[in-house]
Order: structure tokens, then sequence, then C-alpha cells
């Protein structure tokens, strides 16, 4: 090609379409009585209690998870099944202060993970007991 002649590169006569605008809007906190009003998805504050804890294997990567309920079970155990809930603290092999009984105050997001309602790494406060009087 000689070097005199120069080409243009072709351009687009027509633009192409602008992408859609999407707008966020930051997701609101629901504070929820009872594991019933659950949401599929989204953020909530809810208070209840550990029913049991599961802690991995060392060959497993580190989770700690514990199954929440609103009450704690009565002497003699459940005889039917309950609403749950389950938060898993990622890396965690341990979370001092939760243990099974205990009574926490936590929030985040809620999404289902084997469809059981589920949050990870959530941000909580271990209560002190309801004492009855």
């Amino acid at each position: 090609m000689p070097k005199d002649k120069v080409v243009k590169a072709k351009t687009l006569k027509t633009k192409p379409p602008a992408p859609a605008v999407v707008t966020a809007t930051p997701t609101a906190m629901t504070r929820i009585d009872t594991l019933a009003e659950l949401p599929v998805r989204g953020r909530v504050i809810h208070s209840g209690y550990v029913e049991s804890i599961t802690i991995q294997p060392q060959q497993q990567a580190p989770s700690f998870s514990v199954t929440i309920v609103d009450r704690p079970a009565p002497p003699g155990g459940r005889r039917s099944a309950v609403v749950h809930l389950r938060l898993i603290f990622v890396g965690q092999r341990r979370v001092p202060g939760l243990v099974a009984g205990s009574r926490l105050s936590y929030e985040g997001m809620v999404a289902p993970l084997d469809s059981v309602p589920t949050i990870f790494n959530p941000r909580y406060e271990i209560l002190p007991a309801h004492e009855k009087h």
C-alpha cells in the first residue's frame, strides 16, 4: 500500500442504543416479630434463640452455622416442626458466646439456600436471657 494513500476508518452512521438506566433503590430493613413473617429475599432485623450449632470438619473450609428459632424448645423437646433460619459465619470455626439456647438479635440479607432461609455473615448482638418472675 502506498504511503501517500490514507485509509479512512468506517464510522457507524447510526448510534448503538443507549443502555437502560437502572435506578437502584437501597433495600430497606424489615423488622419482623416472628420467623413466619420472613420474606423469601430481603434485609431483615429479628431476634430469636439459637436452637443448634454446626461446626465444619478441619478438612473443609471454615464456617460456623447456627439455626435460629423464635422460642426455645420446651423441656422434653419439640413435638412438631417449627420455622427456622440459618446464620452462616464464613471463615469462622467458632463464634464466642453463640451456643445452643443463647438469645441474639441479628440483621442481614436473607436468601434461600437448599430451601432454608439463610443469612451469611450477619450483624449480631448476644442478648441476655429472659428472666421469668
